[in-house]
């Protein structure tokens, strides 16, 4: 009967005696012990006896025991005796209390009556006393404890109690504890062990005891406790492997959890400064952790995943084992595993570069990058032989196990800026397995290529007088080089013009090689402009070409006529004397106008105005010669006013207005010549010759040091090309000075010399920019006179397209022209 039973028994007798007390029946209660453990039918006592009823009432009175009480205990129906029925724990009833006893009722019929039945379970010594933790650890560390120390020590339990209780401990003997037991008021005994002698590891580490508890009973019953004191040490010796490198072979495809190897590390230290923990340390790669796996305790390397040559052949392990000692001490290993292998692959070929783009200027056995060539199998099946394909640049260079794809010729971006190599690597095997690969190599530029212009001059033409910033043309040049070799800019190339710096005529745009006008142009002043254009590239070293660029400047009619001879006065009043009795035709005065401009703009018209009034006179229309047209003997007003106009053949076209005041004289002391005098056996005065003579010499010599100069600087250039700035000698077409250099005679229809120009232009190009006259008209006679001789129209400076040298040698002749215009004005004066 347990505790819980015992319980509802008291709440059961407690009813019943409430229910006999109010029914005014009288109970007993009987008391018996037994010892726990007793055989079942050992007769407890006997409650008919005990009860006062007789044998014969027994089975009368029905005396039984409640049905709740007869786990432990029954009571026989003849005699009334109670005997035990099953087996009685004292121990498992009432645990360590010292009294233990199980209630009962006993209930008797005819009457009713209900009697207390209380049964003492005596205890007897069937349990020996226990440690909680037979084996106790007790660690001290070697030289710190002192005698006198105390350790506690596990208590021992018995289950008995009173003298059946543990009664006193004991320890066996030796020099360096002793045990003290100590009495709690509760009568427990408290165990103590004692530190008599100071520890040293060195001698001993470890000491063994025993600790007995023993209880009172008969016979007296013990328990024991291993007690293992644990001298600790100081750590001062880390772990070490047996091995610092191990090498073994494993075959692919073995079993997964299959032990390859079992490390071996000891640490001289003891406790927890030798107690060693294996791992992988940081050096160990991924895949070598997820191939391998390793009992941290007994330092077993075992296979954790399925093992493939053809992936790894080769796995590098390094492992470190690490005491518990504070600090940790470790050691360190490398376990090399190798993969033995079966032939079932083709070379793996892995081309790395060594230079992604290769420059063309390469020079040979430059290093492009390095081939890689792998056979996850062995022997013989791992042997590689590479090729390359045929026709290109490059070739393998071999040194040991290494391959190089190195350059074998000259390369040339703007040739090949690309190639596609095929590697292809076999191995020895029987049959022998083949892999390919394609590689492909951009060649990258160097700047080795000058830009170039798109054509060899440049014409550009620009009306005079335009805005500033005005479109001159554009220029464009090639660079078959890439990317910063490639971007152009353009420029011009400072020359002086006239004293003043290019710059401040044209402006170029450095991107795109628009040429704008700086300023406005006067044809006049000059009519065309020769610079020279530069362009370079952005490499390094820059590299640039240069052009010509002929500008020329178009003529507009912006300026009147210019009258030259006669003397005139500031209003342009021409005064002449001419006999009364000339005749019809007779040359009154010959005006000789210039216009600046060219072209139809300089072509002269004369015009008498009201010519209705003056019918005595006419004007040529071309030449300007005023003459009669009948006698003057008939005319009355011996002064005649002739107003002319002088108009070029512009758009719109200018003129000049001249007053010739014609004084008509009886007689006229010095005459003209006639018109065909000029060229008969008739000579001009002496001293007119001798000024004639004169200016034609000068005019020869100045002509004569201009071609030396002009030959001198030709033979000290370099070359003979577009930028030569006299060269020329140098063109096919180019013709000699003497045939540049020619005057030009300007006569009169009477014969007689009008003027000479003496100008230095080259054939086919630009018209000097003061025509002094305008061509003859067909009809006047002697017309192959009074032409000058190659003077060049104004449609050649459009269609021919001159060489460097022969624009420059326009410019110088267009500066002497200028001096030219005024010398045959005074030699006009002379005439």
């Amino acid at each position: 009967m347990d505790i819980r039973s015992c319980k509802q028994c008291w709440k059961w007798q407690v009813l019943c005696f409430l229910l006999h007390y109010s029914w005014g029946w009288v109970s007993g209660q009987l008391r018996y012990s037994i010892v726990e453990e007793s055989e079942p039918g050992t007769v407890v006592g006997n409650v008919a006896q005990d009860l006062g009823i007789r044998l014969s009432e027994i089975s009368h009175r029905k005396l039984h025991l409640r049905s709740e009480d007869n786990k432990y205990f029954d009571l026989k129906q003849e005699n009334g005796v109670l005997f035990v029925r099953g087996r009685i724990d004292r121990e498992s009833l009432c645990d360590s209390k010292p009294d233990c006893s199980l209630y009962g009722e006993a209930i008797a019929e005819n009457p009713v009556e209900i009697f207390s039945i209380e049964i003492e379970i005596l205890d007897i010594n069937d349990n020996s006393p226990l440690f909680s933790v037979t084996d106790q650890i007790i660690k001290i560390t070697e030289l710190l404890a002192s005698p006198g120390a105390r350790f506690a020590l596990e208590i021992a339990e018995d289950l008995d109690v009173g003298v059946n209780g543990v009664s006193q401990y004991t320890l066996n003997t030796n020099p360096y504890f002793s045990l003290s037991v100590k009495n709690r008021k509760d009568g427990t005994l408290i165990p103590q062990l004692i530190l008599e002698k100071v520890l040293d590891r060195e001698e001993k580490a470890e000491h063994n005891l025993i600790l007995t508890a023993i209880d009172g009973g008969e016979p007296a019953r013990s328990g024991t406790c291993r007690i293992t004191i644990v001298v600790l040490d100081i750590n001062d010796n880390p772990p070490v492997f047996n091995q610092s490198l191990y090498k073994i072979s494993i075959r692919e495809n073995l079993p997964l959890k299959t032990v390859i190897l079992t490390l071996n590390a000891s640490d001289q230290d003891d406790g927890a400064n030798g107690e060693i923990w294996f791992s992988f340390d940081g050096h160990t790669s991924k895949p070598a952790r997820q191939m391998f796996g390793l009992n941290e305790h007994t330092g077993d390397i075992f296979v954790n995943e399925l093992v493939d040559y053809e992936e790894f052949n080769f796995y590098e392990l390094s492992i470190r084992a690490v005491d518990n000692g504070s600090p940790e001490l470790e050691g360190s290993c490398i376990v090399q595993v190798e993969i033995e292998d079966v032939n079932d692959n083709s070379p793996d070929i892995t081309f790395s570069y060594s230079l992604y783009d290769v420059p063309e200027n390469a020079p040979l056995e430059t290093v492009v990058g390095f081939v890689n060539v792998r056979d996850k199998d062995s022997g013989k099946n791992g042997e590689i032989k590479l090729d390359l394909s045929p026709n290109v640049p490059f070739r393998i260079k071999q040194r040991k196990k290494r391959y190089a794809l190195v350059t074998d010729g000259s390369l040339d971006r703007e040739e090949t800026p690309q190639y596609t190599i095929e590697l292809t690597a076999s191995d020895l095997g029987s049959p022998p397995l083949y892999s390919k690969t394609g590689v492909t190599l951009r060649v990258s530029d160097i700047n080795d290529n000058a830009p170039v212009f798109t054509q060899a001059t440049y014409n550009a033409f620009i009306m005079e007088n335009s805005d500033p910033g005005t479109l001159l043309c554009t220029v464009s040049a090639t660079d078959l080089d890439e990317g910063v070799n490639s971007d152009l800019v353009y420029s011009i190339v400072e020359s002086q013009i006239d004293g003043s710096s290019v710059s401040s005529f044209v402006y170029i745009h450095s991107n795109d090689g628009n040429i704008y006008a700086q300023r406005s142009f006067d044809y006049e002043q000059i009519q065309v402009l020769q610079i020279t254009i530069k362009v370079e590239d952005s490499g390094s070293p820059q590299l640039s070409s240069t052009v010509p660029v002929f500008i020329f400047i178009l003529d507009r009619n912006d300026n009147p006529p210019t009258l030259l001879y006669p003397e005139h006065s500031e209003d342009l009043i021409v005064q002449e004397r001419i006999p009364k009795s000339t005749s019809a035709g007779y040359l009154v005065t010959k005006l000789s106008a210039v216009d600046l401009d060219s072209g139809h703009n300089a072509w002269l018209l004369f015009t008498l105005i009201d010519p209705i009034n003056y019918s005595s006179f006419q004007v040529s229309k071309h030449t300007g010669e005023v003459r009669t047209v009948r006698g003057l003997q008939e005319s009355q007003n011996m002064d005649q006013q002739l107003v002319i106009s002088i108009s070029d053949q512009g758009n719109p076209p200018l003129s000049t207005t001249v007053t010739v005041l014609v004084s008509i004289a009886d007689e006229v002391v010095v005459e003209r010549p006639k018109s065909g005098d000029f060229l008969t056996n008739s000579k001009p005065p002496s001293d007119m010759t001798l000024y004639l003579i004169i200016s034609l010499v000068a005019i020869s010599l100045v002509s004569l040091v201009t071609f030396m100069i002009l030959l001198v600087r030709c033979l000290r250039k370099d070359s003979y090309d577009y930028t030569s700035s006299c060269c020329i000698l140098g063109g096919s077409q180019s013709k000699p000075y003497t045939d540049q250099y020619q005057p030009a005679l300007y006569l009169n229809t009477d014969g007689t010399l009008k003027y000479m120009e003496v100008r230095m232009v080259p054939p086919g190009s630009q018209g000097q920019s003061y025509q002094t006259h305008l061509p003859p008209a067909q009809e006047q006679p002697n017309s192959n006179f009074t032409r000058p001789l190659d003077f060049p129209q104004s449609e050649d400076l459009v269609n021919d397209a001159r060489t460097s040298s022969e624009v420059q040698f326009l410019n110088n002749s267009d500066q002497l022209g200028l001096h030219w215009i005024y010398m045959t004005s005074s030699i006009k004066r002379i005439l």
